[in-house]
C-alpha cells in the first residue's frame, strides 16, 4: 500500500522525521519497502502570472512573455509552450534556479532577444511525463509563492508490505492508528456527520446470501453532475497513493476507500430495475465488468444483481453495464461487508484482481460501511452537487463476525517476552490500540474491535504487546546452557557429507520449486496423473513432482539461454508420490532424493586437457564416488525421460535405488538444451548408509597380476561377467577389473572380446605359479560353463 506522508500527519503528527517515521513503522510490523521524495529536487520555482504574451519577432513558434512573479518587477521570458497566454498561471523559474538533473537557469538571448528565465512544464519539474505546454496552476494561486511550497512536493511516499493479517491498516486512518498508539501522539479522526436526506428515493435491499453478505447500505443521489472535476487536493492524494484520477464520482469512492479502508461503488441509478439483491450465479449467469472482462462466475462466487440481471461481482469488481458515466446524474452508492471466505481468490480465478477484493478477502471492519457511505455522500454533494436520500440497510445481526474475548496470563506475556512489564504497562498498552480490556483475577480479558481480525488466542496479544513495547526496546540476550557431544552413528553419513563430495566434484547445488508444470511430470516422468495442488501460486506450477530430474533440465535450460555452456547442477529435496492402493496407509509418500545433472565439457576450458563432453561414465563414476565403498550394480533400463541406449538402474544390496543415463533426444531438443545431459537420480538414505568399518590385514607379500581375454556374446555385459568370475574366484583373488573391449578382425561380428586384470595376494606367503595357474583355469572354467565364454586365442 502507497502513501502520502503528508496525508499521514493530518491523522497524526508525530515529532519524528521521515527517516524516523518508516522506521517506527517497519519495527511495528508495517514494513516500509519504499520511501521516495513526492518530487525531485529543484530550487528557485515560484508561482507566476503571464501578464503579457506576444509573438517572439524573430520566431514564429516562440513568445516574448512579460512575467509576474511577486518582486515587484515584470521579467522578459522568451517561451516556446504552445499554452503560454496573458492571465495564466505557471511554475517560474528564474536566473538562479536549479530544476531536476542539476540543471541551472541562466539569463540567455534566444533569437537575438534576452530571456530571464524559464516557465516549467510539469515534466520540466519532475512531477509527471506530460510535455505538451506549460503546467497551468489554479486562478487562485498566490503569485510568489514557492512552487514547492504550494504545491506540497516536499512531501515523502511511503510503501508499505502489509502481513494479511493487518487488513485494518490498508488505510490511512488504520496506518494513523498505530502510529498515535506507538508514539502516543493525539489521533484525529475524520469527523463525519451523517447527511441530511432531501428526497425520500429508496431501493429495496434483499440479502439472499446474509451469511457471507450481513451488512448492506445504499443510498439515491439525485441532480449529480458528474462531469465537476475533482478538486486538485484530492487528485494529488489520489495519484501520491498511486490511483489515477478518473472522474468526480470514482475518484471519490477510491478516496473514500484510501482514507477509511472501506471500498464503495457507484451504480448509474437510472439502469437499475426493482431491488438489489446479493445472491449467487444463477446456471450460465454472465457478467461484462468493468474492465471490459465477460465472466462466468462460478457457483460460490457472490453477485450484486437487481430484478433484471447481475450487475457486479461483490467485493471485486463493477459491472459496465449498470456503471456510471460523465452523462449520470443519478446515482446508486453502496457500501456493504463481505466475508474474508466468500471474497477469497474469487478474481484470481478470473485472472484479475482489484483493490476491493484486496481488501475484502483480508476482512474489512463489518461497523465500517454506514460510517464511510455517510463520507461519500457529503464528498459527493461537495463536489459534485446533488441531493441524498435516506440509507437504506440490510442487515443480519446474527451472521456478522463475533469478537470473542480473549483471556492473557499477565504472567505468561512476560515470560514469552522475556520483559518484566507490570499489570498496568500491559494494560496502558493494550488500550492504546482500542483494545478493550478488563480485568479478571490475575489475567485480563480482552475484546477486540471490529477492525481487528487478526486477535483471536493468546498468542496474538503477545505480538501485540511486543509490537507497542517495541522491539528496539526488547533486550536480546544470549540463549545460556550447557553443551554436550551428540551421539552419532557410523551406520549412516550426515546429508552434508554428499552435498561437500558433490561440490568437490564440481558440481553446485540448486533449489527448485516443490511444485512444477504438469508438461515436466508427463515428459520426464510418463505421470498423466500427478498430484495436483488446490490453489497453485502460479497456473503452470500445478502438480508436486515426482522427480528432481525435471528442475534440473529447466536450471540448465536456463543456463544455457545466459551462454553458459558448462553446467553441473545437483539437488537434494523431497519428491511426492500416491501410495498404492494395497499399502496399509492412504495418502502419500515424499521420500528425499539427491539428483544431478552434467552437461558440456568435462573439466573447464584449459591447454593441459584435451577438451570432451561430458559422458554416461563420468557421471557414472560421481555415482560410485557418491557410494563409495559399498559397490552398485548398473542394469540398463527403459525410462521415459532417458536415452534408450544409454540409461540404466541403479542397484545397491540387491535393491534398485535409482537411476542414470543420457536425457531422451526428444527433450534435448523440445526443451532447447543443444546438447544431451546426463542425469541421475538416487533415494537419498540409500546415499547416506554406511557399512560399520572392519579390521582388513594388509598383506606384506607381492601380489600376482594375470590378464585373461574372453570371447563372449555381445549381450553379455561386463558387470555380469565379472559377477560370475568372482562366485568361482578363491580368497586370494582380490581384484577383478575389466581394461579393455575389442570387436573386429578376428572376433565373430556378434560376438566381442573383454580383457581383464586379475590381481592375487595372500596375506601369509607368496603364490607359486601352479596355484595362480590354477585358479586362472578355474576362471576360465566358470566362464565358459555359465556364459557360453571362451579363452580369446583358443580354437582360432
Amino acid at each position: 500500500m502507497q502513501f502520502s506522508e503528508q496525508w499521514l500527519r493530518t491523522f497524526v503528527d508525530p515529532q519524528l522525521d521521515s527517516d524516523a517515521l518508516g522506521h517506527l513503522l517497519t519495527m511495528a510490523g508495517l514494513e516500509v519497502e519504499e520511501a521516495e521524495p513526492a518530487a525531485p529536487a529543484f530550487s528557485g520555482v515560484v508561482v507566476a502570472r503571464i501578464v503579457e504574451a506576444e509573438k517572439h519577432p524573430n520566431a514564429d513558434k516562440l513568445k516574448l512573455c512579460k512575467v509576474d512573479t511577486g518582486t515587484g518587477e515584470l521579467l522578459q521570458i522568451v517561451c516556446g509552450a504552445p499554452n503560454a497566454a496573458a492571465g495564466m498561471k505557471v511554475p517560474c523559474a528564474g536566473v538562479g534556479a536549479v530544476l531536476p538533473g542539476d540543471f541551472a537557469i541562466k539569463a540567455a538571448k534566444l533569437r537575438g532577444v534576452e530571456s530571464f528565465g524559464m516557465l516549467c512544464s510539469a515534466r520540466e519539474l519532475g512531477l509527471s511525463e506530460d510535455h505538451g505546454g506549460l503546467y497551468a496552476l489554479p486562478e487562485d494561486a498566490p503569485v510568489g509563492r514557492d512552487i514547492r511550497d504550494y504545491l506540497g512536493l516536499d512531501d515523502t511516499l511511503f510503501m508499505i508490505k502489509l502481513t494479511p493479517n493487518r487488513a485494518d491498516c490498508l488505510s490511512l486512518e488504520g496506518v494513523a492508528r498505530e502510529v498515535a498508539a506507538i508514539t502516543g501522539s493525539a489521533l484525529r479522526k475524520t469527523e463525519i456527520a451523517p447527511v441530511v436526506p432531501s428526497h425520500d428515493a429508496r431501493r429495496a435491499i434483499v440479502l439472499d446470501a446474509p451469511e457471507v453478505c450481513p451488512r448492506y447500505c445504499g443510498r439515491i443521489l439525485r441532480g449529480v453532475d458528474a462531469k465537476a472535476p475533482t478538486p486538485d487536493w484530492m487528485v494529488t492524494r489520489l495519484a501520491r497513493s498511486g490511483i489515477r484520477s478518473i472522474s468526480a464520482l470514482v475518484d471519490v469512492t477510491n478516496y473514500v476507500m484510501l482514507e477509511l479502508g472501506q471500498p464503495l461503488h457507484a451504480f448509474d441509478n437510472t439502469k437499475l430495475q426493482g431491488a438489489i439483491h446479493v445472491r449467487y450465479p444463477r446456471e450460465g449467469e454472465q457478467v461484462l465488468l468493468l474492465n471490459e472482462q465477460t465472466v462466468t462466475p462460478a457457483a460460490d462466487t457472490l453477485l450484486i444483481a437487481d430484478e433484471a440481471r447481475a450487475l457486479a461481482l461483490a467485493g471485486i469488481m463493477g459491472g459496465e453495464d449498470s456503471g456510471i458515466t460523465l452523462e449520470t446524474s443519478e446515482v446508486f452508492l453502496e457500501s456493504a461487508f463481505f466475508a474474508p471466505d466468500a471474497i477469497a481468490g474469487r478474481a484470481r480465478t478470473h485472472g484479475f484482481g482489484s483493490d476491493a477484493s484486496h481488501r475484502f478477502e483480508r476482512g474489512v471492519d463489518f461497523e465500517l460501511p454506514r460510517r464511510a457511505l455517510e463520507r461519500a455522500t457529503r464528498l459527493i454533494i461537495d463536489i459534485c452537487g446533488g441531493e441524498a436520500g435516506p440509507v437504506e440497510e440490510a442487515l443480519a445481526a446474527d451472521k456478522l463476525p463475533a469478537r470473542q474475548p480473549v483471556r492473557l496470563r499477565t504472567a505468561r506475556a512476560r515470560r514469552v517476552l522475556g520483559i518484566d512489564l507490570d499489570d498496568a504497562a500491559i494494560q496502558s498498552l493494550l488500550e492504546r490500540v482500542h483494545l478493550d480490556v478488563r480485568r479478571d483475577g490475575e489475567d485480563f480479558v480482552v475484546t477486540p474491535p471490529s477492525w481487528r481480525f487478526d486477535i483471536e488466542i493468546e498468542v496474538d496479544l503477545v505480538e501485540e504487546l511486543a509490537r507497542l513495547h517495541g522491539y528496539d526496546n526488547i533486550p536480546a540476550v544470549a540463549p545460556q546452557g550447557g553443551l554436550m557431544m551428540l551421539p552419532s552413528t557410523e551406520h549412516a553419513r550426515p546429508v552434508w557429507a554428499a552435498r561437500h563430495l558433490l561440490a568437490a566434484r564440481g558440481y553446485q547445488e540448486v533449489v527448485n520449486f516443490a511444485f512444477v508444470e504438469e508438461a515436466w511430470e508427463r515428459d520426464f516422468c510418463a505421470n498423466e496423473d500427478p498430484i495436483r495442488l488446490a490453489n497453485p501460486i502460479a497456473s503452470q506450477l500445478s502438480v508436486m513432482r515426482s522427480s528432481l530430474i525435471a528442475g534440473l533440465v529447466d536450471t540448465m535450460a536456463t543456463n544455457r539461454k545466459r551462454q553458459t555452456e558448462r553446467v553441473r547442477v545437483f539437488e537434494v529435496a523431497r519428491v511426492f508420490e500416491r501410495k498404492a492402493d494395497g499399502e496399509p496407509v492412504t495418502g502419500f509418500h515424499q521420500p528425499m532424493r539427491i539428483a544431478g545433472l552434467a552437461a558440456g565439457s568435462v573439466l573447464p576450458e584449459q591447454w593441459g586437457e584435451r577438451s570432451r563432453t561430458v559422458d554416461f561414465y563420468d557421471v557414472k563414476a560421481d555415482v560410485e564416488a557418491l557410494i563409495a565403498p559399498r559397490n552398485l550394480n548398473f542394469v540398463r533400463l527403459s525410462h521415459p525421460a532417458l536415452h534408450p541406449g544409454r540409461a540404466a538402474s541403479v542397484s545397491l544390496d540387491g535393491r534398485v535405488i535409482g537411476i542414470i543415463g543420457e536425457l531422451h533426444p526428444v527433450w534435448v531438443q523440445r526443451y532447447d538444451l543443444g546438447i544431451a545431459p546426463v542425469v541421475f537420480e538416487l533415494e537419498l538414505d540409500a546415499v547416506l548408509g554406511a557399512r560399520m568399518p572392519a579390521y582388513s590385514e594388509i598383506s606384506r607379500m607381492p601380489a600376482v597380476v594375470r590378464d585373461l581375454a574372453l570371447v563372449l556374446g555381445t549381450d553379455v555385459t561386463a558387470e555380469r561377467v565379472v559377477d560370475t568370475l568372482r562366485q568361482a574366484a578363491p580368497a586370494v583373488v582380490r581384484e577383478i577389473t575389466l581394461f579393455d573391449v575389442y570387436q573386429g578382425k578376428g572376433i565373430e561380428p556378434e560376438r566381442k572380446s573383454l580383457a581383464f586384470r586379475v590381481s592375487m595376494q595372500d596375506t601369509q606367503r607368496t603364490l607359486e605359479d601352479a596355484e595362480v595357474d590354477a585358479v586362472m583355469a578355474g576362471l576360465v572354467k566358470q566362464a565358459e560353463t555359465v556364459l557360453g565364454a571362451r579363452l580369446r586365442g583358443a580354437g582360432g
